[in-house]
């Protein structure tokens, strides 16, 4: 088979990866292309065509119109292969991250292109920067996602199960069993004996007061090591604020550790790994601690992990939400911002929120006496951590709520868990799996048109529940 791709760049990150791991695992069975809005940093797996108006519009300030973007692709397929590609395989479609991206995509289909188109995010899911308001989705094609949980939300949104394909990633081993041996002594040296590690990008999602508050349990005053830093202005004033209360309360937590010490060191030598994110696409943080022979410990998403539990991989001992007094915030104060985000959300997206169900949600948040964290924005978080800074009394309520944080990491018949769920996800995420499930994919993507399209408006609906409305994740701090 003779497979194109397409990516707005090839700048190292989650799909970049994912992209180079495709092209990997089907190189001996397919002749291969990728067109993209920049060039890779280095050597890359394939012929690659650079193609700047596929690229982030922030690059591209003048693009040509689509229709040339659409004959520019077509004529660096047909130069490589005179009978044109088998499919085109497209990343990360319906984000707008290049405002011309859908209209591009719909020229490559009237001319005639197979497409198949793989969602790693959804703008729908609390990015309404990135959402195309005035444009329908790409009628008539197939279309791949990451997880169960996007598979169904596609089907409930119009799409039909012969058209949407899962594609789950693959996990490759973190290091052999010789270099593992090698590196009992990791270059953290004597500045970190014990640490727990959060070994992530410090994004607003990855929800970094929790594992800030999570720290103030574990055992020995052991300090908290965050990997790296955000990237996009969003994210970074939210990141600085957290470093600035971390100092003035004195915490043991330490950022950008990844910058100084190697990756992998930091994640060797620490006692355990955490998560806290509150959203995830595919969820590798809750698969390649596993495979670094570490224990993984905080928060589950059971929409995400579920596909990881029926591949028998067992993470029953994370916990699913960590409650709070509602009365450290003020119940009238969260009411007025859970409010406030939600008619900013509505304004963003041009949409109304079915109100029945705010209304329920409403006067559930008004009757209860606790609140999940994650659902908090920041300074609400903030509030929560100063409380159990300034009373052991609010730190032992927080336990009573919370036995788990009693002995964070802490895990029965550890080295079992370890060795069962390392064994099940090589074998259910190798290479050797991900091959056979991408080739069945484009055989049906090949051999069977269909006939759908993405009912926007159900879709949205999808990620804007009101049972699960995030502060963290839709809105700004306030």
């Amino acid at each position: 088979m003779k497979i194109a791709y397409i990516h707005y760049h090839l700048k190292p990150g989650g799909v970049t990866t994912v992209l180079k791991q495709q092209i990997e695992a089907i190189f001996d069975r397919c002749d291969v292309l990728v067109l993209a809005g920049s060039p890779p940093a280095s050597d890359f797996p394939c012929d690659v065509v650079h193609i700047p108006d596929l690229g982030y519009d922030i690059y591209n300030q003048n693009p040509s119109p689509p229709e040339h973007v659409a004959d520019a692709v077509i004529e660096s397929i047909y130069s490589k292969w005179n009978d044109g590609c088998d499919i085109l395989h497209i990343h990360n479609p319906t984000l707008k991250k290049n405002k011309n991206f859908l209209k591009i995509i719909s020229a490559l289909q009237r001319k005639g292109i197979r497409l198949f188109l793989q969602i790693h995010d959804f703008a729908e899911d609390g990015r309404p920067l990135s959402y195309f308001a005035d444009q329908d989705y790409i009628h008539d094609c197939h279309y791949g996602v990451i997880n169960s949980r996007d598979y169904d939300i596609l089907v409930k949104a119009g799409l039909k199960k012969e058209g949407v394909h899962k594609i789950f990633n693959t996990v490759n081993p973190f290091l052999s069993g010789r270099d593992l041996k090698a590196k009992t002594v990791a270059s953290t040296g004597d500045a970190f004996k014990h640490y727990v590690l959060y070994p992530v990008r410090a994004i607003r999602r990855k929800n970094i007061g929790e594992a800030v508050l999570m720290s103030l349990f574990f055992k020995n005053n052991a300090p908290l090591l965050i990997t790296l830093p955000p990237n996009s202005p969003a994210d970074i004033k939210s990141y600085e604020d957290w470093k600035r209360f971390v100092g003035q309360n004195n915490l043991n937590v330490v950022f950008e550790a990844g910058l100084t010490y190697e990756y992998a060191d930091l994640v060797l030598s620490a006692d355990f790994l955490i998560t806290t994110s509150i959203g995830e696409g595919f969820g590798f943080s809750f698969l390649e601690p596993w495979v670094a022979r570490k224990i993984l410990w905080g928060r589950k998403l059971p929409d995400i992990c579920r596909d990881f539990e029926k591949n028998d991989i067992r993470l029953d001992h994370l916990y699913t939400g960590l409650h709070v007094p509602l009365d450290w915030i003020g119940k009238q104060r969260f009411a007025d911002i859970w409010e406030a985000c939600r008619q900013h959300v509505r304004d963003a997206f041009g949409v109304s929120i079915d109100e029945m169900s705010v209304k329920t949600t409403y006067n559930h948040i008004g009757t209860c006496e606790t609140i999940d964290y994650g659902l908090l924005n920041e300074s609400c978080q903030k509030k929560i951590i100063s409380a159990l800074l300034s009373d052991t009394a609010n730190r032992k309520q927080i336990l009573r709520l919370n036995p788990f944080l009693l002995n964070p990491g802490n895990i029965s018949n550890k080295d079992k868990l370890i060795q069962d769920n390392m064994e099940a996800i090589l074998y259910k995420y190798s290479r050797r799996n991900y091959k056979k499930t991408i080739m069945s994919i484009y055989t049906k993507v090949f051999q069977k048109n269909v006939r759908q399209k993405i009912n926007k408006p159900k879709l949205l609906a999808e990620f804007l529940k009101p049972s699960n409305f995030s502060l963290l994740k839709w809105c700004d701090d306030a």
